[in-house]
Parts: structure tokens; sequence; C-alpha cells
């Protein structure tokens, strides 16, 4: 039986090793921290590939400038001296075209097709958690407030994706905690949301049950590609298998520099939080203006947002928390914002392009998942199903040929 190494046990890795195993392919999963360790535990669990898009797009030229000068924006630029940084933000910045957009947009539209089936493929085999359809409540303080995001979904839908967004009479139809702030309203249907904690516990489970050997605590130094790809740990253990897959988010560089993958992956860390509601939450929020995006999580409503780019590793900024408290406070009713749980940053792996690094490396043996931004969650079951294809099959899906990892 062949044998798979996956090194990341966040939703990439792990739907990556279970489409393995439904290939027939022997797994071994290793992560340094855990389950669910990196950017997949406290995100909003948003499944919504109508909102799966290009970060960089022309306002990026108009609100850049102006995020920098404000400290409750939700981009933030630690200003320092940082080479590697300012030199992706110039790759990033230059996409942000509509002509860039497109083409980016074009190139993720086969992968959010797709996206949702393959989370009722896992459920069909035995998964155990539950994923949920909205309607999302996306609310805004004045209706024109709504242009660019109403810009989004049209080009969604210009590239042949099924967005329905409806205006809501009352902005507190769905949602009460809107406060009065908040004029103008719509429901976005057709996508749905899961709470990512328990689902990639879940998923986990699903993966040992099947036969996996999931190795957690334990850090890898070094990847070797050739005929017998294999893994050195930081205690200089050596594990052989017939192939490697990396999927460490924001961390992949580390491992990927020595196998041709060129294209940066650079930290774009979200904060989130949980609260207590005066009455029950049931259906997502989106605040587009803010960027804040809000989800009903274990009976609390977790928020969530922030674009911080800083490397990975570093502390938290409780200042990104307050940034988050202090654009959403006018706009909430009903919401103890001063009595927050949960607390958490998460650093997502985000590319100058915007599009993910999904494929072989010029490693034999050796190939990498991962550079989904702010998609990681929505796009990685389909992205484990395509990979685990290539792995086995030596076929390369159309559906992530533009995510060659070595373009």
């Amino acid at each position: 039986m062949a044998h798979s190494i996956v090194i990341g046990a966040g939703m990439v890795g792990l739907a990556t090793a279970w489409h393995l195993q439904e290939r027939g392919v022997e797994v071994t999963v290793i992560d340094r921290a855990g389950v669910a360790a990196g950017s997949s535990w406290g995100n909003a669990g948003w499944l919504t590939p109508g909102k799966a898009i290009p970060l960089a797009d022309p306002s990026l030229w108009t609100y850049g400038p102006t995020a920098l000068l404000d400290p409750d924006a939700a981009l933030h630029v630690p200003l320092r001296v940082d080479v590697n940084l300012w030199s992706f933000l110039a790759r990033f910045a230059a996409h942000g075209t509509r002509r860039a957009w497109d083409a980016t947009m074009a190139a993720l539209t086969p992968i959010d097709k797709i996206a949702l089936g393959c989370f009722d493929e896992l459920s069909a085999g035995g998964v155990q958690a539950w994923t949920r359809e909205g309607p999302f409540v996306i609310g805004f303080a004045q209706p024109s407030d709504a242009t660019a995001f109403l810009r989004e979904i049209e080009g969604a839908r210009r590239h042949g994706q099924d967005v329905p967004l409806t205006p809501l009479d009352d902005p507190r139809e769905l949602c009460p905690i809107l406060s009065e702030r908040a004029t103008a309203a719509y429901r976005l249907d057709g996508q749905r949301f899961l709470e990512p904690g328990p689902y990639l516990e879940a998923l986990g489970e699903s993966v040992v049950e099947r036969g996996a050997n999931l190795r957690v605590g334990a850090a890898v130094t070094t990847v070797v590609g050739g005929p017998h790809p294999a893994v050195v740990l930081a205690t200089g253990e050596r594990l052989e298998a017939d192939s490697v897959v990396v999927a460490t988010g924001a961390w992949l560089p580390k491992l990927a520099r020595g196998l041709g993958v060129r294209t940066r992956v650079q930290a774009g860390r979200g904060y989130s939080f949980t609260v207590k509601t005066d009455v029950p939450v049931e259906h997502p929020l989106y605040l587009p203006k803010q960027r804040i995006a809000c989800t009903p999580y274990q009976g609390r409503f977790r928020i969530a947002g922030t674009m911080e780019f800083r490397r990975p590793d570093e502390p938290p900024q409780p200042r990104r928390i307050q940034a988050i408290v202090n654009q959403v406070r006018e706009l909430l009713t009903g919401v103890d914002l001063d009595d927050r749980h949960d607390e958490w940053v998460g650093s997502r792996p985000v590319t100058p392009d915007g599009l993910p690094l999904v494929g072989a490396t010029r490693s034999p043996g050796v190939f990498v998942g991962g550079g989904h931004g702010m998609w990681g969650i929505v796009l990685g079951p389909a992205t484990g199903k395509m990979l685990a294809k290539q792995i086995v099959t030596g076929e390369v899906d159309p559906t992530i040929a533009p995510f060659d990892p070595l373009r």
C-alpha cells in the first residue's frame, strides 16, 4: 500500500489526508501543535463560495493609504523596516486592477462551484459534523455603503456563480442585534457556515478512525524529495513515504523554499472573539464596510476581522481586538462587547496574486497545498480532493491547474 505523509492538521491537510485514504493510501499526519492549531480554529467558519473572491481589487488604491493612518481600519501594516513584507505588499498592490481581479476570479470560480459539494462528500463519508445553510445577513449603516459589496457580488455572478442576494425591508428581520444605526441590509443565500474547531476535530477523528497515524507536537524541519521522499523532525527522526504533502498554512515558506516554490506566502493575521447576546442569533452577519464577519458559535456570537500583515509567530496585538470592538459597537445592540471570551489570532496564508498554491513541487514526490488566504476553510475539502487525485494518478485536474505552485 502506498504511504503519504501530510504535514499540517488544518482543513487543507486533513482534507487531503481523508481523500488520500479514499484512494487507498496509508496516511501519516504530522502537526507541530495539533488539529486546527493554525488559522483553522478561530475563523468565522464561513462556507461562502460566493464570497471566495480576490483580496486585491482597485479599491485597494484608495482604501489602503487611508487604512494605514486609521488605527481602527481592518487592514493593518506595522510601520517598520521589513524588506520581505514591503516587497510582498508591492506585488499584492500590483494585482489591485480590474484586469487582475477578473483573471484571478476566473481561476477561482471552478473550485468555488464545487466547494460545498465536497463538504457533502465528507459528511456522506462519515465525518460527524454539521454544515448549516444561511441565510447570511449583510448590514450597512447607510444604503450607499453597499456599493463596493454589490460590485463584488456582481463580479462573482459575471464569472458564472449563482449568488442569490435580496434586499431586506427591515435590517433587523433576521438579525435582531443590528442597531438602529444599520439602515440597510440584504440576505445572502446559497451559502453555509460551520463551527471551525468542532468541525476540524471531527474531520481529524474521521481520518484517524480510517487508519491514519496522527502525530502532534512533532515539528518538521526538512522535506526531502526523490525516489524515497522523507521528512526530518526536530528530534532528528527521519520518516520516509511514497509522497509528502506540505500543508502548513502561513508557515509554508519554511519548508517550501527548497522545493522550487517561489511565490511568497505572507501571514495575513485575523482576530476573533466570542460574546454573549441578549437574544439568540441564528444567522451569520457580515459588515462589509468594516470587513467584519460574525457567526453563531456554541451558544455565543463569534466576531472576526482584521487583515494584519505581520510574521505568523509574532505575539497577538490587543489593539487589533479593540479595533474590531470600536468598529462594531455602534452597529450592534444587546451585545456585551466588554465580556469577550476566546480571544484569538490566526495567520491566514496570503499570496500576492490571490491564488492558492496546490500541486507538485520540483522535488519528486513532494506536493504543497496552501496559500488560500481567507478561503482555506471553504476551499479546503475541494483542494484536498483534487490534490489527492494528482498525487495518486499524476493527473492535474483543471480545477487546480491555475494554482501551480511553480508558477
